[in-house]
């Protein structure tokens, strides 16, 4: 059956014996990983079996008997299944007709095709929940940070949630993290709640590893190019990896995109900053943005970007900061012509 995130994260916290299989797929890999860590906490001391969704194509029958096994402490124990697809399809029909099955199965994917044999196959079932998670984008992710923070006990007031939405740039994964920190420093839970403002949020702001990357994001969108490999230079002393310097930059250029398009259909600067909510420091410079970066340009910059992250995970090695550099230099060259 399809299901919400709500309803989703619902019965993640509290599995039971009705639903077999949970599938988190889509576009955003960080948020599906991030629901399906809810089922490890909600588990506790459980025994996990991982599988690689791979391997189910040769061995359909695992999935079902794992599922029906018992744990080898004869304690709880659920599976993980990581990369399933349309190859896995045998094992979780194998799964969810099988007699016995009491160890819950969560599988996470990529974006599946609707018409598909394993998403066709989960949303008639109706042991079995599907949920599709897609990048938010700047107005749902600031909705998104207000959401978990509650289950944290905390709420976010003076802007704080818009703030955390922009330092992740959109990541569940990040946001979560970072909100469980706010959560320990104010010593909140849903029992004792507490109210978590800007003052807060910067107690903590040297743990924010993502805003460390917001001085070369920034310097690619203004289009001051000599400022690059100053700011890789920082980034790499302190550690940060060039590829989730390059997933941030996407979030922030289709974040703009996003925008930008509201321009393109007649909206004003001004009324697209209020009505993203974007953070009353950063408005100035995101209208700046707005008018240095067409349409055109976004979706083009969104490719590059991507395009190099793809090449860094297949390379590897020292030809990282090389191929960072090469795109994030290429993308403010090109914001440069318009300033």
């Amino acid at each position: 059956m399809k299901a919400s995130e709500a309803q989703i994260r619902a019965r993640l916290d509290k599995p039971g014996p009705d639903i077999r299989l949970f599938l988190l797929h889509g576009p955003d890999e960080a948020g599906a990983n991030e629901l399906a860590a809810r089922l490890t906490r909600a588990m506790g001391e459980a025994e996990r079996i991982d599988i690689d969704g791979s391997s189910l194509k040769g061995d359909a029958g695992r999935l079902a008997e794992e599922a029906a096994s018992l744990s080898l402490f004869g304690g709880a124990r659920y599976i993980r299944v990581t990369g399933i697809d349309d190859d896995g399809v045998e094992a979780v029909r194998l799964l969810l007709d099988a007699e016995v099955a009491g160890n819950p199965v969560v599988a996470v994917g990529g974006t599946l095709k609707a018409s598909g044999r394993l998403l066709k196959l989960v949303l008639a079932a109706p042991g079995a929940m599907a949920h599709a998670c897609y990048i938010p984008d700047a107005r749902n992710a600031a909705q998104l940070a207000v959401g978990i923070a509650r289950e944290n006990g905390l709420r976010l007031i003076g802007g704080t949630a818009e703030r955390l939405a922009a330092l992740s740039g959109g990541d569940r994964a990040v946001l979560a993290r970072e909100i469980e920190k706010l959560s320990l420093y104010l010593d909140a839970a849903p029992d004792r709640p507490r109210e978590a403002g800007m003052d807060a949020l910067d107690a903590i702001g040297a743990d924010l590893g993502e805003a460390e990357m917001y001085g070369a994001i920034e310097a690619v969108v203004e289009g001051r190019v000599a400022e690059i490999g100053v700011e890789l230079a920082r980034l790499d002393q302190a550690g940060v990896s060039a590829i989730p310097l390059l997933r941030q930059l996407v979030r922030r250029l289709m974040a703009l995109a996003e925008m930008r398009g509201e321009i393109d259909r007649g909206l004003s600067a001004d009324e697209v900053v209020k009505k993203h909510r974007v953070f009353f420091k950063e408005e100035q410079s995101t209208k700046l943005a707005l008018r240095r970066w067409n349409s055109a340009m976004l979706a083009r910059g969104i490719v590059i970007a991507r395009e190099a992250e793809r090449a860094m995970t297949r390379g590897g090695g020292n030809a990282g900061v090389v191929l960072a550099d090469a795109a994030l230099t290429t993308l403010a060259r090109g914001a440069a012509r318009t300033r």
